[in-house]
Formats: C-alpha cells, sequence, structure tokens
C-alpha cells in the first residue's frame, strides 16, 4: 500500500462545529473554542473522478446549456438574476418556521406546472406531511415528485428513478450517508453529502435546491465549505410578527447580490409580493406628530419606510431609550447630535422610536427621518404629509449625500409624495441627479437647518444649541 493511501486512512479528529481539523484530540477546538466538540472521523477513501472530455476553445463551449430558466415566481427569478441555471446548486438558509419548505414546495410546483419532471426530497417531515401543505397552498401537479428519504443512497436512486430537471433536498443537515463516519447533521456527513449532490447535478445537469440550517447567530449551520460548495446562497428572513419574508443572495455565480424578493406568508401558502413599499407605511386618518418617511435602498430596490418616535417626561433618574428595528447605537447618536448641534433637548425624557411594518432598517440614509421624527414628537409639530427625508447626519451636524438620489426620488414620487428633503451635497457628478417630475425638492447642508426648513426648531433654540 502507497504511503498516500496509508495517510489518507490514518484517524483524523475534527470540531463537529466548525471543521477544524487535528492531528490528535483536544479538548477545544482551536478556532471555535467550543469545548467537547473534536471527534476522531474516519474518512473515506473515494476513487479520484476521471475527466468528462478532451478540453475544448472556450468559444466553442455551448453557452446556451447555461442560461437561465424562469422559475414561476418573478420575485425568486429577480433575486437570481433571471432564473434558475441548470445544473446549478442553490442553497437556501433561514430561522425554523420562516417558511423555507413553503417557499420551495411553491417553487416546486410552479417548476412542474411547466411540465418539467420535479422531485422534492424532504427528509424532515414525511410524505403525507407534505402533501397536506401542497393541498392547501394548491401545488399538487402530475409532474411534481415526492419522496421522504434520509439516507443519501436513496435519493440518488430516486433522481435516477424520476430524472428531474429540478431537485429539492429538505435539508441538506437531515441526509446521511453510510460510507462517512459521524451522525446527519455533523460536519463530515453535510461534506460528504453536499458534494455528491453537487457532482450529481452538474453531471446530469439537474438544478438543485438544498435547505439549510442556521445557527444561533443566523449564520449557516454546518462547514464553511458548504457555501463554497455550492453557486447560490440565499438567506429567507422575516420578523416572526409579521407576515412579510425577503430572501436575499449572499453568494451568486450567475448574478448579482444586490436584489431582494419579496413574499407574504399566508395560511394558504406564500404570495409573490411586488410592490412592498405600502406596507411600510401608516395611514393615518389625520396628522400626527412624530413621524417621517424616508426611502430605503434594499438591494436596488427602493422602498419608502416610515419611523415614527414618541418622547415622553421620565418618572425614573435614568430616562428610557427603546428602538425597534433599527440599531440602537446610531439612534444614540443621532439624538447626541441633535441636542448638541440643534437644540432639541431630549437629554431628560424617554424616547422611543420604531419603523411600520416590521421594517429593519440598516441605511444611514435614514439618519435625517429619524432626526425629523424625533424634533416632532418634542415640539409636538406635524411635518408635512407628503414629505420624504433622506441623508446621513454626520457628528458636527452635516446632512451627507446618499447613493441612488434620483432613483429615491422617483420612488417617492410615483406613490404620490410631493416635498423630498435631501442633501446640498450631491457629490462629484450632480448630473446624474436629474429633477424629477411631480416633486419639489428641498436641499439642505446642515440638520438645524433642515428642522428650520420644517418649522421644528426656532432661532434661539439653534443659537442654544450652537454656542461659540
Amino acid at each position: 500500500m502507497s504511503s498516500t493511501a496509508t495517510r489518507s486512512r490514518q484517524p483524523a479528529f475534527r470540531c463537529t462545529e466548525c471543521g477544524w481539523s487535528s492531528a490528535k484530540w483536544v479538548g477545544r477546538c482551536g478556532d471555535c473554542q467550543a469545548w467537547g466538540s473534536v471527534e476522531e472521523s474516519q474518512p473515506a477513501i473515494r476513487p479520484t473522478a476521471s475527466g468528462t472530455g478532451s478540453a475544448v476553445p472556450i468559444a466553442e463551449v455551448d453557452a446556451q446549456a447555461s442560461a437561465a430558466v424562469s422559475s414561476g415566481l418573478a420575485e425568486f427569478d429577480r433575486v437570481l438574476g433571471g432564473g434558475v441555471v441548470p445544473g446549478s446548486v442553490l442553497l437556501l438558509a433561514g430561522e425554523p418556521g420562516v417558511g423555507k419548505s413553503t417557499l420551495l414546495l411553491e417553487v416546486a410546483a410552479s417548476w412542474a406546472r411547466s411540465g418539467q419532471r420535479t422531485l422534492y426530497v424532504s427528509a424532515e417531515e414525511s410524505a403525507a406531511q407534505v402533501r397536506l401543505r401542497a393541498d392547501r397552498t394548491g401545488g399538487l401537479d402530475s409532474s411534481l415528485y415526492l419522496a421522504a428519504e434520509t439516507d443519501l443512497a436513496g435519493v440518488l436512486a430516486h433522481v435516477e428513478q424520476v430524472q428531474p430537471s429540478l431537485l429539492v433536498v429538505d435539508s441538506v443537515q437531515a441526509v446521511g450517508s453510510t460510507e462517512v463516519d459521524g451522525v446527519p447533521g455533523g460536519v463530515t456527513q453535510v461534506r460528504d453529502v453536499a458534494a455528491t449532490l453537487v457532482q450529481v447535478a452538474k453531471r446530469r445537469s439537474i438544478a438543485t435546491i438544498l435547505v439549510g440550517h442556521v445557527t444561533k447567530d443566523g449564520t449557516v449551520a454546518g462547514p464553511r465549505v458548504l457555501e463554497h460548495l455550492v453557486d447560490v446562497v440565499l438567506t429567507f428572513d422575516g420578523e416572526q410578527s409579521s407576515r412579510l419574508r425577503m430572501i436575499r443572495a449572499t453568494k451568486n455565480r450567475h448574478g448579482p447580490v444586490d436584489e431582494v424578493g419579496c413574499f407574504d406568508l399566508a395560511e394558504d401558502g406564500i404570495v409573490e409580493v411586488p410592490d412592498p413599499t405600502g406596507r411600510f407605511v401608516s395611514r393615518h386618518q389625520s396628522p400626527v406628530s412624530g413621524t417621517c418617511v424616508t426611502v430605503t435602498m434594499e438591494g436596488r430596490r427602493p422602498l419608502l419606510a416610515e419611523i415614527q418616535a414618541l418622547v415622553a417626561p421620565s418618572p425614573a433618574g435614568t430616562p428610557r431609550r427603546a428602538v425597534v428595528g433599527m440599531e440602537a447605537a446610531r439612534i444614540n447618536m443621532i439624538l447626541a447630535v441633535l441636542e448638541r448641534r440643534a437644540g432639541i433637548r431630549v437629554g431628560g425624557s424617554e424616547v422611543y422610536v420604531s419603523t411600520v411594518g416590521g421594517a429593519r432598517l440598516t441605511d444611514p440614509t435614514a439618519d435625517l427621518a429619524v432626526a425629523i421624527a424625533v424634533a416632532s414628537a418634542v415640539s409636538n409639530t406635524v411635518p408635512p404629509h407628503r414629505l420624504v427625508a433622506m441623508g446621513e447626519v454626520g457628528l458636527a451636524g452635516e446632512v451627507r449625500r446618499v447613493p441612488s438620489l434620483s432613483q429615491r426620488v422617483g420612488e417617492a414620487a410615483r406613490l404620490g409624495f410631493t416635498h423630498a428633503l435631501v442633501p446640498s451635497d450631491l457629490g462629484p457628478h450632480p448630473e446624474r441627479h436629474r429633477p424629477v417630475s411631480g416633486i419639489t425638492m428641498l436641499d439642505v447642508p446642515e440638520l438645524h437647518a433642515a428642522l428650520r426648513v420644517l418649522g421644528l426648531v426656532s432661532r434661539s433654540a439653534q443659537s442654544a444649541g450652537n454656542p461659540e
């Protein structure tokens, strides 16, 4: 026996949490620092894969073989860059109960309705359970095949029998292989199962979607190599209190990674939401103080979001600061800028800031809208009803420029807004920001100027907030 084969048969010790390997057993992982996660594993010896043919000039390769095919869901295709590429492998990850299985059952049913054979493998639910969900969502079709299987060999046998053009495996952590040591869901098992399914997908040109679990911090469970093996990594998330679900691509070999798809998780299935803006803006019967609308970007899609603020006297010595849907540290920074640069006194008051409809805003463009909402709540003054505010607020009180301004203003004009409060600094190419018909642009250089334009701060308060 060769020395190479001898070394390959020597037992190795791997961390079941992150995949770190060691030549000897240790009580604590040297990478993720987890205790008791290092176990002995015997890697399987696999024959070397042979080539599929001779090399050819790149210009002679058939590009049509990798043309994207529509999944039947426009929002899903938007994130993928036009559709599903035959032979590609997609990994969809999300928290338990977010609707991953419901979404993929709808994708499989839509694919089957186009006359193409589809195989849905459920490794976590019985076939009867999946059938009940399909009855509820209207996902029954003669071209959709269903199998409940947890063994990799059984999955491959179903693929050989059905010959599908789309394969869905729910989930990759629940499928195990008898040829590899370890339990299903372990690092070695997940890596081997995923690698085998990728090889089958490439060899047979089968579009494959794998469902992946996530850890407590939101990352994909299993070895990091899992994300390297697949072509596309998708995340499916949403607040448990809201029916809105969003799908994003964190890796995409066939398209962009800055798109987002929106879905509504209803009782009778999942429905596409091509225009989700209205879900993040409330409808007030009369003007209300402490509110302001901004335009954020989810990928390349502009979305309007309403920010609400409430300022109340503090009954305790230490006033509360409660934030929902935004980063608390950034809200505290804006409150400090308001008090120091604009004379808006909030230090002794409780401040509550929240978004509408479960929106989560990480775009600093919302800074100006937050400041206006808080200032409006302090003075109990109602800002203009059809106004949107966009701008990043700096520590010196300046309002900084934002990207894709014309696209944001155009979306606000489409939804009936008449005024847009924007930064004076339009960047090195102001000619790119063309005027938008139907909306008036109000450019402001600093925060106190923006508040003065809206009548939310007096000149005396401005002087108090900017001592010489």
